[in-house]
């Protein structure tokens, strides 16, 4: 997977300057079905991943928050699964954190995941088996490994929404965060904080190149019933809940939404 590893941060890279050069100026914004911002950079970044990744791999599937979804994706034996900006609503307020996520999936499996933030010029990236990389050093999730003494990265929705007040209590600290990737790979880098909880549905291109980051440092990710996700569904939004993080903040986490419920 060395070269489809090099190829995808090669082109993370490349769809992140693109995005650079709208940041902070002027583009056009429009919105989806649940109010959701898409913006000129994304598709931009969009059309820029997809040429370059499929054109390296024509054989392979794709799937991308911006390109309409194809059925033809769920009989490929290898799958790119992209969010060309994660944290659009970041990059309109002009918060430096958004991110590229790139992820190659095999037999439902995340191999290849690349998630650049392009403000910080921070790229995150792991093979399976080959650990997780931050600019090309080694990284790992964080050993913190009781609740309270753990900060926890959420979504600023969630946040401001109260969706997160039920867990203060037991932990050290809350920190809102943008981008749900740009959170993971903060994760698997035990950069800000040792573990992320999301509350609210999320789609697989928001998690999955973020999911292999955290295998790969040391941690896992899980639905709140303890599943491990298998991507490449029929239906890509992921109900529910996320725990990201070390294997002990993640169980402990999971029980006590458990008894929150």
């Amino acid at each position: 997977m060395k070269n489809e590893l090099k190829i995808a941060i090669d082109a993370a890279r490349q769809a992140g300057a693109l995005t650079l050069g709208f940041f902070g100026g002027k583009y056009q914004i429009d919105y989806k079905e649940r109010r959701d911002p898409v913006t000129d950079a994304d598709l931009a970044a969009n059309t820029c991943l997809k040429e370059l990744l499929l054109g390296a791999f024509p054989g392979d599937g794709w799937l991308s928050e911006e390109t309409a979804d194809s059925p033809e994706r769920l009989g490929a034996e290898r799958l790119w699964i992209v969010d060309p900006i994660d944290g659009t609503r970041e990059f309109v307020e002009g918060i430096p954190e958004y991110a590229v996520s790139v992820a190659l999936v095999q037999a439902g499996e995340p191999v290849v995941g690349v998630i650049y933030n392009p403000p910080a010029d921070q790229l995150f990236a792991a093979v399976k088996g080959g650990g997780t990389f931050l600019n090309g050093k080694r990284v790992f999730c964080s050993e913190v490994s009781t609740l309270a003494q753990a900060t926890l990265i959420v979504s600023r929705s969630e946040t401001k929404r109260g969706e997160i007040d039920p867990l203060r209590p037991h932990l050290r600290e809350v920190k809102p965060v943008g981008s749900v990737a740009y959170k993971l790979a903060a994760v698997a880098a035990g950069l800000g904080g040792d573990f992320n909880v999301s509350v609210q549905p999320k789609s697989e291109w928001d998690v999955c190149a973020g999911d292999l980051l955290v295998r790969e440092a040391g941690g896992q990710m899980l639905d709140l019933d303890g599943q491990v996700r298998q991507y490449n569904q029929t239906d890509p939004l992921i109900r529910g809940g996320l725990v990201a993080g070390n294997p002990h903040l993640v169980r402990a986490m999971l029980d006590l939404l458990t008894s929150l419920r």
